[in-house]
Formats: structure tokens, C-alpha cells, sequence
């Protein structure tokens, strides 16, 4: 199964980290190829993203759903591809160092199924990685962005 774990700190509160996070509307627009998403309930969405494997480009239909929730530091979830044969599970969590500064961790496994796994999870074994840093980063700064200014 291919891994990705990414940690780093924020200067921001754990609750507003957990504000942001907690909304899958505003994490969704952010993973690497976003195109679009649904919400089809508080613990079930579809999310479609683009992206590229060798010289292919496809488009990917996935389903994640809510497994765990612990407020303020931890939503777990999995996932399962709609139009492309993976399934997969990760999370984010945020751990408060002191009163504005929260370490948030974003984690992600997935595995292809089927005919073509073998090939495929050699291929994810090297994007996912990528993909995990790329993403807990980009909420990273989503996070900050939306943090109101501390004027001193």
C-alpha cells in the first residue's frame, strides 16, 4: 500500500485549525488536480480530481466517507474510487503545542485492486508521498490564509 505522512506547525490556534479542517468544503478544493466535489452527507462526499500517471491523464471519481471524528484533532477517513478500481484511508490531525501554534499531520494510503494493482501500486508508491506533503501543505496555508491578522 502506498504511504504518505506529512507533518508541520502552524501559528494559529488548534480550534480554528479544526474550523477549517472540519469543512470539507474547504478541503476538497484544495487536493492536487481538484476539479470538483459533492457532499452527500456530514460523513460522505465525492471528490473528482485530475491527474497524470506516466503520459495518461484521468480524471478520478473517489468517495470518501467520515470514520472517525475527535474534536479538535483528529477526522479519519477512507477511500474508494468510483471509476478507477483503489480504495485507500488516511487523516488529518492537529496537536496544540501552545496557545497559537498547532502541529497538523496529514496522512494518506491507497491501494490499486484489480488487473493492473501490481503495475499501479508501484506507481502510487512513488505520487502518493507527493501528493500527502503537497496536500497538508496546501491546507497548511489555507489555514493561515484565513486567520485574521494579529496586530501587535
Amino acid at each position: 500500500m502506498a504511504h504518505g505522512k506529512h507533518n508541520l506547525a502552524v501559528d494559529v490556534p488548534i480550534r480554528n485549525v479544526w474550523t477549517f479542517v472540519s469543512d470539507m468544503n474547504n478541503l476538497a478544493p484544495l487536493i492536487p488536480g481538484y476539479v470538483e466535489h459533492e457532499i452527500h452527507s456530514s460523513s460522505r462526499s465525492v471528490w473528482i480530481a485530475k491527474g497524470e500517471i506516466g503520459l495518461i491523464e484521468k480524471s478520478v471519481r473517489m468517495q470518501l466517507d467520515i470514520t472517525d471524528v475527535k474534536e479538535p484533532g483528529l477526522i479519519a477517513f477512507t477511500l474508494k474510487g468510483l471509476n478507477e478500481n483503489f480504495s485507500g484511508d488516511g487523516y488529518f490531525s492537529a496537536e496544540k503545542i501552545h496557545d497559537q501554534k498547532t502541529v497538523i499531520t496529514g496522512c494518506l494510503r491507497i491501494k490499486a485492486n484489480g488487473l493492473a494493482a501490481p503495475m499501479m501500486n508501484s506507481v502510487l508508491k512513488k505520487i502518493v508521498p507527493k501528493a500527502a506533503k503537497r496536500f497538508t501543505r496546501t491546507v497548511a496555508k489555507g489555514i493561515v490564509e484565513r486567520e485574521p491578522a494579529i496586530i501587535s
